[in-house]
């Protein structure tokens, strides 16, 4: 189902102009993906003009193309490929209900009977799917309605051969094949049989006899023919119009004897009337009387003449030649007619025929993956418990043939990254290394949403809130995948995953609780500083708005601090210094001057922040209407001051002013320094004024209590 060649846009040389490409000193280099079947194609410098020494690549003018092989399942057939899904979750079910009971699913009848009711599931809906896409619209389908009759002419036959209803796995199958072989082939056609009935003399037309001999090859039932004959055709004893095999091996012998009858009324026939003034019928009616006569090598030569193909003589064996031929008998017919009437090789459907019906599951298998992956594998998660592939690994590959062509069949619906929930179910059912590709699948489904830009600012604005919305619906999805298989790392590397999207998105409380569902502690302490980075970048409005979406979590977050209590901290300082700088914008400067001395009295700042937090304390120091810090307090920020400056002086000042150069976009610590002078003086003036007028904290008013934020 593979395409013949790639197309990429924009092209990189016109169609039939190849040769431009090497002309150009350029050729194609192609890196494949391990997960599916794409392909990273990129165009580079030939080696032969450019030594890799001497290679340089640009990325900003580097084309890189992604291709895949496959192609997007679209339409009708994402259709049958998601509710073929739901059959084949049913039957994953059915198997983990039975297998705590160790019970035999080949002798237990209610087992047979479910394995075979969802087996006509598979057969049901193809069927469905064919009739549908054969009535529907004739527009360009991407799978034509042909694939789907396909389709279902091979699972109908494995349900006849290898899931039959139970206590007749040992009856006669002609009966069945003859049923499916009138069904899905059609010979004599309907307009050839109208034809004749239109005639006055229907024995003179070159299509009489060939159409009465294969109309008795496929037991239809007919007129016009003659007295004995059909009353002989239509008694022919069927097996599903008996209770027993033995009453029905017993019809059969009596109908036999009436065969026999018949031949000696042939018999005796004159040689001088044995032909009319059209054709000799002595000798065409002489070779159905064979056929009735279950003569094999009769049957052969008249499937020959009227250009019959090995399936026909195989099911016309089990009816007139053999008829109590049973499963287990098929293969040693069909070696025998394949070599006279083999299948033909280009006929994939032809060639999964002949290995069902040989006994082969394998070679049904590898044909069917040709044909369509989603039917091998589908045969193949069928086949397994019943027995008729191998259940242990392959040495090489450590995969069952079961698990090698779900695999193969989850490989190729990983085209599509939408369909990742279908494709981890099958992924899941494969064992270790099943499981262990799902979670490759898991952890790169795509979270970015890239949605057709607006130039209204309204619907932009829906739109991010849009895709939020949908973002956290997919990580939820992929979360309660991950709890339903039990893949608790996959789901944490998601988590992390989330987090950075959302930390792209600014979205910082949604990035903090991924985090924390990751228990990504260093990966929450990213984030914390991505917030603060914000106040360096866009102010503290901007910023105590961020602090706004991720207040709520500290709380929780306080309560199971353990052992990755240090990043919690710097949660801690980015919420109370939002506080902080959201009582500045209120005007509530006595308790925005008691809580810059608390932030250094319980060590909650960074010291990279001490700098910045010092001199936001000058505006503070500078009010003229009244204290705001007590002696004490004021104390502690010249404690604080004495220290920044000493280990500056001693090499260290990178550990403590780094942020504050960031705020005042500066290189070098010289205008930082200059900057704690500012606070120093600051200091010096608010002391000489607690000095003057006697001020020992006492008219500091009591904190009001609740966070602003």
């Amino acid at each position: 189902m593979s395409p013949d060649h790639l197309s990429v846009v924009p092209p990189l040389v016109g169609v039939g102009h190849a040769e431009d490409l090497v002309q150009s000193g350029r050729t194609l280099h192609v890196t494949s993906s391990p997960l599916n079947e794409t392909y990273a194609v990129y165009p580079t410098s030939l080696l032969e003009n450019l030594s890799a020494k001497h290679r340089v690549f640009s990325p900003d003018d580097q084309l890189v193309y992604f291709v895949s092989s496959e192609a997007l399942p679209l339409s009708e057939r994402r259709l049958f490929i998601g509710d073929t899904s739901i059959i084949f979750a049913a039957w994953q079910n059915f198997l983990k209900s039975v297998s705590p009971n160790g019970t035999d699913l080949l002798q237990d009848e209610s087992d047979q009977q479910a394995m075979r009711k969802l087996a006509l599931d598979y057969v049901n809906f193809a069927k469905e799917c064919w009739v549908h896409t054969a009535q529907s619209s004739s527009e360009a389908r991407q799978v034509p309605s042909d694939h789907y009759r396909t389709l279902y002419t091979c699972l109908s036959l494995f349900v006849i051969l290898y899931t039959p209803e139970y206590g007749l796995e040992n009856a006669p199958v002609g009966d069945d094949l003859m049923e499916w072989l009138n069904t899905h082939f059609i010979e004599p056609s309907t307009e050839e049989g109208d034809h004749l009935s239109t005639l006055e003399h229907p024995w003179t037309d070159e299509t009489f006899w060939p159409y009465l001999t294969r109309a008795t090859l496929r037991g239809l039932k007919l007129r016009r023919l003659s007295q004995t004959l059909i009353p002989l055709l239509n008694t022919q004893p069927k097996l599903q119009a008996y209770e027993a095999e033995r009453e029905f091996a017993y019809a059969s012998h009596r109908w036999k004897e009436k065969v026999k009858a018949l031949r000696i009324e042939l018999d005796a026939v004159p040689e001088s009337a044995r032909r009319d003034d059209y054709e000799d019928w002595w000798d065409r009616l002489s070779d159905i009387v064979g056929i009735l006569e279950g003569r094999g090598e009769m049957l052969q030569k008249v499937c020959e003449e009227l250009g019959a193909d090995w399936k026909e003589v195989c099911v016309a064996w089990g009816v007139f030649v053999d008829p109590r031929l049973r499963r287990q008998d098929l293969p040693d017919v069909i070696t025998q007619v394949l070599e006279d009437t083999p299948p033909d090789p280009t006929n994939l459907e032809d060639m999964v025929h002949a290995a069902l019906i040989a006994g082969d599951p394998l070679k049904a298998l590898d044909h069917a993956s040709k044909l369509d992956p989603w039917l091998s594998a589908h045969l193949a998660d069928m086949m397994e418990p019943l027995g008729l592939i191998d259940k242990d690994p392959n040495e090489d590959s450590g995969l069952t043939p079961r698990n090698f062509y779900v695999l193969l069949y989850a490989q190729y619906l990983h085209a599509d990254s939408a369909l990742w929930r279908i494709i981890v179910a099958y992924m899941f059912s494969c064992g270790k290394i099943g499981a262990k590709t799902a979670d490759e699948v898991l952890v790169r489904v795509p979270l970015r949403l890239h949605g057709a830009g607006s130039t209204n600012a309204t619907e932009s604005n829906g739109g991010e809130g849009s895709n939020k919305g949908d973002l956290s619906g997919i990580i939820k999805d992929l979360n309660a995948t991950c709890h339903e298989y039990e893949r608790e790392n996959a789901r944490r590397t998601i988590c992390r995953i989330a987090a950075r999207t959302f930390v792209q998105k600014k979205e910082y409380g949604l990035a903090l609780s991924y985090c924390s569902s990751a228990e990504d502690w260093p990966g929450l302490g990213r984030v914390v500083d991505r917030i603060l980075q914000e106040y360096i970048h866009a102010g503290p409005e901007q910023y105590t708005r961020y602090v706004l979406d991720i207040a709520p979590s500290l709380q929780a977050l306080r309560a199971n601090a353990g052992t990755h209590g240090v990043f919690i901290h710097r949660l801690i300082f980015a919420v109370r210094y939002a506080e902080f700088h959201q009582r500045l914008l209120n005007r509530d400067l006595q308790d925005a001057a008691w809580d810059l001395v608390t932030i250094f009295q319980e060590e909650i700042a960074p010291k990279s922040w001490w700098g910045v937090l010092l001199c936001d304390a000058v505006q503070l120091l500078q009010y003229e209407h009244t204290p705001l810090f007590s002696y004490a307090s004021a104390c502690i920020l010249l404690y604080r001051l004495d220290e920044v400056c000493a280990r500056t002086a001693q090499g260290s000042g990178d550990d403590y002013l780094k942020m504050l150069e960031m705020k005042l976009r500066i290189d070098g610590q010289h205008g930082t320094q200059q900057r704690l002078q500012v606070v120093r003086l600051a200091l010096a003036k608010y002391f000489a004024r607690c000095a003057m007028i006697g001020t020992g904290g006492m008219q500091i008013i009591d904190r009001k209590l609740g966070p602003v934020v």
